[in-house]
């Protein structure tokens, strides 16, 4: 193929060699899918087809065939893979093996479908096999996921296919920087990396900024303990994230952009390699992009995976070989930023988000979202939650319909389902905080969520059902932020050390009630006076734990017990009813804290046992339980 085709050519042709094969076989490869067997899988459907004598291809190859191959991003439906979807019937199997391969072959020539792998309603066990009508999907807006697990990956012509790169050239072309700009401001699309702050108007400073040279920089260094929004839309839709930065770059005038990704993202780090290339051979990158007459190049830049990093002053201090540390503002990026020349900094999801827009129009994405927030947001949805994953909802979406309708309700420790009856949602990571049962009808949105002290974040969404401590809830995210902190400030560095010793006096019984006085006022000291927002956000969870779980953290310290019956210092086990005296538990124990008679019940001597919980599993009839 002519690597210099328009675009309109390329679109053309990939739509008309698209008819040359019957049915697509989409194969989820993300990095969940992949960890799970995918490209084991995607091998075992050529070998089976090829056995059957048909014919299979892959998307790179424009041949008639019985079969295409294809392998994507993440589909997003992480807690049901690896996943297969067929087109053009838009049915989807989950949970597929390497072994179910042959079945769905054979299905695929009688024309007839695998239903044992239908995804099937936890609360009723209904089989479903069209992907729009799972709840998980349906009750979603996925506009900028929607190519993610539809596309192939290693296809430029199918992202072009889908009017990829189309407002890139529009924006080279025919748009002045201005107009870019006002368009993006128009939409009243706001940073999705945490901060909020309004896109057009950060790149109209950028834009106004005089310089010779203007960095346009992704940031790809995303580090939230179970975020993984970002990574999911490299690895899946990485043209999406180009044509996004060559749009910001027409904006200000740039002629150089860097893609800051932790070096933890190997796979999205390869494909948006692959992505760069193809673009760079095609002249949508590089010199004289779109036949403009402007140049912009993009470099990959491979962090070491600090979570400070994704601080973009410390950010940019990565890219230019010096320690990770973050320095006051202002002066901001888009006057002095990376080698001290102006720099436009966005996360993955608001550069991907970008192409929509201007295909959508400012004025249509407008309206979906809030009056503050518009259009929408991507969580990743993970806890103790019955369908997992990583979703795509309009802000001012509630907990109840997220939790409830699109994350199938929320799952007990011992596998039952309990609707929304979720004790807590950490929202925002470590810099956000936790949301309780009060704030089930609150509308997520940047606005409604600093009311009540949280915030949106980068996206994560945290569910913890009722058997959850919130005390090692909050120690949990203290170490991870006293892990992370660079140590360059006092306040951050030694006050997160100490919060954590204080929690962990708590959790293991040495707590006094002076230690919560103490807890609360350091957070507080933290909070105000450290230098960047790793060290400010740092005592959120500390806080928001405090005001809507005081009891809790009372309990631990006055009344020496853990309500969840989680921490170790104050656990205890206990036999009940159900034990049939099958002797398991005492072959598990290793200190012979059970004692009892084969055939009858058996009992727990609460001073020897030392509370490792190696008869609860033992145990077949689930007669060993906290008490």
């Amino acid at each position: 193929m002519n690597k210099k085709m328009t675009l309109e050519q390329r679109k053309e042709n990939y739509i008309k060699n698209s008819k040359r094969y019957g049915t697509r076989i989409v194969i989820c490869a993300g990095t969940g899918c992949v960890a799970g067997g995918a490209m084991k899988i995607y091998d075992k459907f050529r070998e089976v087809i090829k056995a059957r004598g048909l014919k299979v291809i892959v998307a790179l190859e424009y041949e008639d065939a019985d079969y295409a191959l294809a392998e994507t991003g993440c589909k997003g439906f992480c807690q049901m893979g690896p996943l297969v979807s067929l087109k053009p019937q838009g049915v989807m199997y989950v949970k597929v093996s390497e072994s179910d391969v042959e079945e769905i072959v054979d299905g695929l020539v009688s024309g007839e479908h695998v239903e044992r792998l239908f995804y099937k309603l936890p609360a009723t066990g209904e089989k479903i096999s069209k992907t729009d009508d799972i709840p998980f999907y349906k009750h979603q807006n996925r506009l900028m996921l929607d190519l993610c697990g539809s596309i192939d990956v290693k296809c430029l012509d199918e992202y072009v296919a889908n009017n990829g790169y189309f407002m890139a050239r529009r924006a080279a072309l025919e748009m002045t920087d201005k107009e870019i700009c006002d368009e993006i401001l128009a939409s009243g699309l706001r940073g999705r990396g945490g901060g909020g702050f309004p896109t057009g108007r950060k790149w109209d400073f950028g834009r106004q900024s005089k310089s010779d040279i203007k960095y346009v920089i992704c940031n790809g260094d995303e580090g939230d303990p179970g975020a993984f929004m970002d990574r999911c839309i490299m690895e899946g839709n990485a043209h999406s994230v180009l044509e996004g930065m060559i749009i910001a770059a027409m904006a200000i005038g740039s002629t150089v952009g860097y893609i800051y990704c932790r070096l933890e993202y190997p796979l999205a780090l390869r494909r948006m390699k692959i992505a760069i290339k193809m673009a760079e051979e095609a002249g949508f990158l590089g010199k004289n992009i779109f036949g403009s007459g402007k140049d912009f190049e993009v470099i990959i830049m491979e962090g070491a995976g600090a979570f400070v990093c994704g601080e973009e002053t410390a950010l940019m201090a990565s890219i230019e070989g010096r320690r990770g540390m973050p320095v006051l503002k202002p002066p901001f990026p888009t006057e002095r930023g990376l080698f001290g020349k102006p720099t436009v900094i966005n996360n993955v999801e608001t550069l991907a988000t970008i192409p929509i827009i201007m295909q959508m129009g400012a004025e249509n994405y407008a309206k979906l979202g809030t009056a503050g927030s518009k259009g929408t947001k991507t969580y990743a949805l993970t806890g103790h939650i019955a369908n997992s994953g990583l979703i795509e909802v309009p802000f001012g979406m509630t907990l109840r319909q997220i939790v409830g309708e699109v994350g199938g309700g929320v799952v007990n420790d011992d596998e039952t389902l309990d609707g929304t009856n979720y004790k807590a949602v950490q929202i925002g990571g470590p810099s956000g905080g936790c949301l309780t049962q009060e704030h089930i009808d609150v509308p997520l949105d940047y606005e409604k969520l600093l009311e009540i002290g949280a915030m949106i974040g980068s996206g994560g969404l945290v569910v913890m059902n009722q058997q959850t401590c919130m005390v090692k809830i909050a120690r949990f995210f203290m170490q991870f932020t006293q892990n992370e902190s660079c140590g360059k400030c006092l306040p951050c560095r030694e006050g997160t050390r100490q919060m954590l010793e204080l929690l962990d006096d708590i959790i293991e019984g040495r707590a006094t009630e002076d230690t919560l006085v103490l807890l609360e006022e350091l957070a507080n000291t933290v909070l105000v006076s450290s230098l960047c927002m790793l060290g400010k956000t740092a005592p959120n969870p500390v806080l928001s734990t405090l005001k809507y779980f005081r009891q809790e953290y009372i309990d631990h310290v006055v009344h020496g017990k853990c309500p969840a019956n989680q921490c170790e210092a104050f656990m205890s086990f206990v036999v009940n009813d159900k034990c049939k005296g099958c002797t398991l538990c005492v072959k598990a124990c290793p200190v012979d804290a059970i004692t009892g008679s084969p055939g009858k019940m058996y009992t727990i001597d609460k001073e020897k046992c030392i509370k490792c919980g190696a008869c609860v599993p033992a145990c077949k009839f689930k007669a060993i339980v906290k008490g």
